[in-house]
């Protein structure tokens, strides 16, 4: 049985919270959507969808751990409501609408016909990774992505912690690019690889399982002219050395996951290891950051 815990809010905090519920809560597969209620008023509706277990266990009240996540004040009214047993990642994703993000499209299957001609279409169904192109940090990852290969078209790149390979079949659909693709969770990992085949990008892109970069297919394909990175702020500073030793010299990094709090710190960690600041983006309480290893 699942409860579903929402809030409404302004989009400010509601992107935050949105952000801090879905990092809390992706061990467990737990759907958190955020929903624009009234744009006028500035009012958005953030939701996580959380297992209460059997019958006998419907009554556990989690409100109180979604207030403290989200980091919401004492006077937010937190709604509270038991749910049928159903799919509800399948239905999260069901109503959401296309992500736009350069010239990229991020969709679901129901939404096919609403890909334009010159638009690069990236469908991906509900799963249990991480990454359907509505967070701030995958959107942003897009839209770097884009700008960066235009100006430089990569020979080899990395997806460094794919969840569904978003970004991998993005990379591999506009710079028709080898990439490896990989992440620490093997059930990332087979949704990544379903999502590849799926998007036709199969003979392009490589799926593999990875703690950092401790694996045979990093290895095997490095040094890489790029390599995005969209896990969080912590182990990109803990990571830093290896982006170094898997980078060919002016190779461009994206990093996302970063809330604009901790961007200084990456970027100084980064900085410490020969990577130049290019360029950032930055949507909502996320931040992108584009940059190049200096020159050997």
């Amino acid at each position: 049985m699942q409860v579903r815990y929402f809030v409404t809010v302004s989009r400010s905090e509601a992107e935050i919270a949105y952000s801090r519920l879905g990092v809390a809560f992706e061990d467990e597969g737990a759907p958190v959507a955020i929903t624009e209620i009234d744009e006028a008023a500035d009012r958005w509706e953030v939701a996580a969808y959380l297992d209460a277990g059997d019958e006998a266990e419907a009554d556990t009240d989690r409100t109180e751990e979604f207030r403290n996540i989200a980091g919401l004040g004492p006077d937010a009214e937190i709604g509270r409501e038991a749910l049928p047993d159903q799919d509800w990642m399948a239905a999260v994703l069901a109503e959401l609408k296309p992500v736009r993000a350069g010239r990229f499209v991020v969709h679901g299957a129901h939404d096919r016909d609403k890909i334009g001609a010159h638009e690069l279409s990236i469908e991906i169904e509900a799963g249990l990774a991480f990454g359907t192109g509505h967070h701030g940090t995958t959107a942003g990852c897009l839209t770097m992505l884009d700008r960066v290969v235009r100006l430089r078209r990569p020979r080899s790149a990395l997806d460094l912690g794919t969840g569904s390979a978003v970004l991998a079949i993005a990379l591999a659909k506009l710079a028709r690019v080898g990439v490896v693709a990989t992440d620490v969770d093997p059930v990332a990992v087979a949704v990544a690889e379903a999502n590849v085949g799926a998007n036709g990008v199969s003979a392009l892109v490589e799926t593999a399982r990875a703690d950092g970069f401790a694996a045979v297919a990093i290895r095997r394909r490095a040094p890489y002219d790029l390599i995005v990175a969209n896990i969080l702020a912590g182990p990109l500073i803990a990571l830093a050395p290896g982006f170094r030793r898997h980078a060919t010299s002016r190779a461009d990094v994206i990093l996302s996951g970063i809330l604009t709090g901790q961007a200084a710190a990456v970027r100084a960690a980064f900085r410490a290891q020969g990577f130049v600041h290019v360029d950032t983006l930055t949507l909502g309480a996320w931040v992108t950051l584009h940059l190049r290893r200096a020159s050997a």
